[in-house]
């Protein structure tokens, strides 16, 4: 399989289970509806957000404007450096899958809020329309992103003497994700443990290139110098 091969499949399939799931959650389930999957620590919750991975928000309607300006041209530049990767023969194929997994899910939230506002009218207190007659909940680029994995694996009350969160309760893992946060996170933390010497690697090739450079433009300098001392004895 070549890296082109598997960046396609890595893009279409995650892609297409992130859309899948997020399609049905809006079309069955209203904000806040849960099921419990496994006991009381795997649940799909549904919840929406303005803006970054496992719920972070930039605030205010431009805020949530300019995260979505910014997510485009971020997926531009790393589709570009993609691109560039397919074509090499000496990158790794998990480093290319990694690459591939966060480009394919920072494009998954993008399509959440830059059409989702167009496409759905709101879920408050109901299921949400796919295409409905009165139009979306919002306009283009201030759509919102669904969310629904949520793992509060560990459960409890931060002890009274605790600074800031004393008596409040603790919950781990708190934040709700999705399929694009998620595989964004796994190409992330899979380049800094398995890739993060081939980086290195390249600094020093570049170093080497940059040497070698030099090294053969020596001769040259000093073959000058000798014929500029042999004129001036000559003279």
């Amino acid at each position: 399989m070549s890296r082109r091969s598997l960046a396609f499949i890595i893009i279409f399939l995650v892609l297409a289970a992130d859309q899948a799931l997020k399609f049905w959650i809006k079309t069955h389930m209203a904000l806040g509806d849960e099921f419990h999957l496994l006991g009381n620590w795997f649940i799909i919750h549904f919840v929406e957000n303005n803006g970054m991975a496992f719920g972070f928000e930039f605030a205010g309607k431009y805020g949530k404007m300019f995260l979505s300006i910014f997510r485009i041209l971020a997926v531009i530049a790393i589709g570009w450096y993609l691109f560039g990767l397919v074509r090499k023969k000496d990158i790794p194929y998990g480093f290319v899958a990694s690459v591939a997994l966060i480009f394919t899910g920072a494009i998954g939230n993008i399509i959440d809020s830059a059409f989702y506002g167009m496409l759905f009218d709101h879920s408050f207190g109901q299921v949400a329309t796919f295409l409905p007659e009165g139009g979306g909940y919002g306009t283009f680029l201030h759509g919102k992103v669904v969310d629904m994995f949520y793992f509060p694996i560990l459960t409890g009350t931060y002890p009274e003497w605790f600074p800031f969160w004393g008596g409040n309760e603790f919950i781990f893992f708190r934040p709700v994700f999705n399929i694009a946060d998620s595989s964004i996170t796994i190409g992330i933390f899979s380049i800094l443990l398995f890739y993060r010497n081939y980086f290195n690697k390249t600094e020093e090739k570049a170093v080497e290139v940059k040497t070698d450079d030099s090294v053969q433009e020596a001769p040259g300098e000093t073959s000058s110098a000798g014929t500029d001392e042999a004129g001036v004895q000559n003279s």
